[in-house]
């Protein structure tokens, strides 16, 4: 099973069936077993040409792209003799049944995949980490794992950004979307340094939602802009709403010490408000350059310890008020998929799919 959306129209798309393909000589074959279904997902498909997302996983038709998840999966065939069968990882996948990988760099850790369309590829998305020795997994928390856990790296390596760069000498941050599950845990990082007040932006519908988490100092919904707290500020824009971007710049002007590029919730208006904005240019944040930059600061090793002792407390927090919808059709796997899609989504539900 192949789920594949029209890379023109994101709103079309079909399923296909074939044989699994057999591995050669060095390949493996991956059985995906689970992954999460999140706006993250929607943010690959929107960002599917201009950031190559698409050519992770090449569809069956280059007028089509297959939806970039992330997951469990397990190795059904090898012919790697260092990759046996029945190895179970977590990694990033396609919304498909199988996935045919070159395991290079085998170690205890995993493996990532050095097939050749993907050498080219940011190599935070390459690994396949076996879940046996990964500290960050545990079988009690896999719901939280497979829905939070690539947004909640990212999170952490925003957090670690603004702290290493002082904040940019302001105490207030403010962060859109404030009910997606990146700002969320945006916002229940950054609650535990001091000296700075987190502000969420959000939704009349989702104000009391966001208030409930108490993780943000104070919320505002989208109309209130003009009373955003703070002398100077850093915006975190996980919305991508560019008629909020251009309020929020105004607002602060000057004043604005940074503003952060970070997501695309709200793609259906990133097009809107995009001429000059007062204060500093909006920055792109990729999360693979800060990967790299942490790696070579602090090691590998330390980068995924660091990243695991902030995800364990997290992930507890989180399975306190986390609804998990369990799905496995494909009939709930397009319904899930158009409702992300047309932001139709619940902030305290996140969708599991079992295959």
């Amino acid at each position: 099973m192949d789920f594949e959306l029209q890379r023109n129209d994101l709103h079309t798309s079909r399923f296909l069936h074939t044989d699994p393909p057999s591995p050669d000589d060095g390949e493996a074959l991956l059985r995906v077993e689970s992954f999460g279904l999140t706006s993250n997902n929607i943010t690959y498909a929107v960002f599917g040409e201009a950031m190559n997302y698409w050519n992770f996983f090449p569809a069956s038709d280059p007028e089509w792209g297959k939806l970039n998840v992330w997951g469990y999966a397990r190795v059904e065939d090898s012919r790697h003799p260092d990759v046996a069968p029945g190895m179970r990882v977590y990694g990033y996948l396609p919304c498909a049944s199988h996935l045919l990988v070159v395991p290079d760099r085998v170690n205890e850790k995993g493996f990532v995949d050095a097939a050749p369309h993907r050498a080219t590829l940011p190599s935070a998305y390459q690994g396949y980490r076996d879940v046996e020795t990964d500290p960050v997994y545990s079988a009690d928390s896999e719901a939280e794992h497979i829905l939070f856990f690539p947004l909640f790296f990212t999170s952490f390596l925003i957090d670690d950004f603004l702290a290493d760069e002082g904040f940019f000498g302001t105490d207030t941050i403010v962060i859109s979307s404030a009910s997606s599950k990146t700002a969320i845990i945006a916002a229940y990082l950054l609650a535990k340094r001091a000296g700075i007040e987190t502000v969420g932006l959000t939704s009349a519908s989702n104000r009391e939602f966001v208030e409930g988490l108490n993780v943000y100092d104070s919320v505002c919904a989208y109309d209130q802009v003009s009373q955003l707290p703070g002398e100077r500020a850093v915006y975190v824009d996980i919305a991508g709403d560019g008629a909020v971007r251009s309020d929020i710049h105004a607002h602060y002007g000057d004043r604005l010490a940074h503003s952060a590029a970070v997501g695309m919730t709200h793609w259906t208006k990133m097009a809107q408000g995009t001429g000059d904005l007062d204060g500093p240019r909006p920055v792109f944040f990729f999360a693979p350059d800060r990967i790299k930059k942490r790696g070579a600061d602090w090691g590998p090793a330390k980068l995924d310890q660091n990243v695991a002792d902030a995800w364990t407390p997290f992930a507890k927090w989180a399975s306190n008020w986390l609804r998990v919808e369990r799905i496995s059709s494909e009939d709930d796997i397009q319904r899930v998929y158009l409702e992300l899609l047309d932001g139709k989504v619940d902030p305290a539900a996140g969708t599991v799919v079992d295959l």
